[in-house]
């Protein structure tokens, strides 16, 4: 709505578990008053014949493409992507790439931003991919908002799998892939998306 604080909610997803999390980060944003989640994917760099290979699934039709260009528009960010060796996805370090244009300018300075990601196992580098992609963050002068601790219990619950860290909030896909993401990190989604908002709001004020 016309008014509201922006947080663009900017992913990559290949086979929907990001982008499940982004939809839910998207629902604590938006129950901020005075402040909206925008969500957009960037944009693929694999050949369609590739992704058949993969078996990944179309990309969702509502979520428009990034234009790199206009990310100078929101008030803060939520950035996702899966984990590639502990690393962010080529995906979304391309969508980095682009951004030189607003590094020059400083155009992002000082805007608040939170980091979520997805891996296949418990140690498949939930802290490591979100802990490298902090230097794009530094590089613009953004403020990283990390959840830490905030969202509770559920956090030193060693008897249930699930992702989710003080860096952002994260899913266990499996080694196939066929793990959806479970309430628990969903509502952890849910949750740094509200925190994120919140800061952004005193931030704006």
């Amino acid at each position: 709505m016309a008014g509201n604080k922006k947080v663009f909610i900017i992913y990559y997803s290949m086979y929907g578990h990001v982008q499940a999390l982004a939809r839910a980060a998207k629902e604590g944003i938006d129950s901020v008053e005075g402040m909206e989640g925008v969500l957009y994917q960037v944009a693929e760099t694999l050949p369609v014949e590739v992704l058949g290979k993969m078996h990944a699934p179309p990309k969702p039709v509502d979520v428009p493409i990034i234009d790199p260009h206009i990310i100078n528009q929101a008030d803060a960010f939520m950035f996702g992507f899966p984990t590639r060796f502990g690393l962010m996805c080529a995906q979304m370090k391309a969508f980095f790439d682009a951004t030189g244009s607003h590094w020059q300018n400083g155009a992002l300075v000082g805007k608040p931003a939170g980091l979520f990601t997805s891996v296949a196992t418990q140690g498949g580098g939930i802290e490591t991919t979100i802990m490298t992609a902090v230097t794009q963050l530094a590089h613009h002068g953004m403020i990283f908002v990390p959840p830490g601790y905030s969202f509770g219990a559920a956090m030193f619950d060693t008897n249930t799998v699930k992702g989710g860290a003080p860096w952002g909030a994260s899913t266990l896909a499996g080694a196939d892939g066929s793990r959806q993401p479970s309430e628990i990190e969903l509502a952890f989604a849910t949750h740094q998306g509200k925190q994120l908002a919140q800061v952004t709001k005193k931030l704006t004020a």
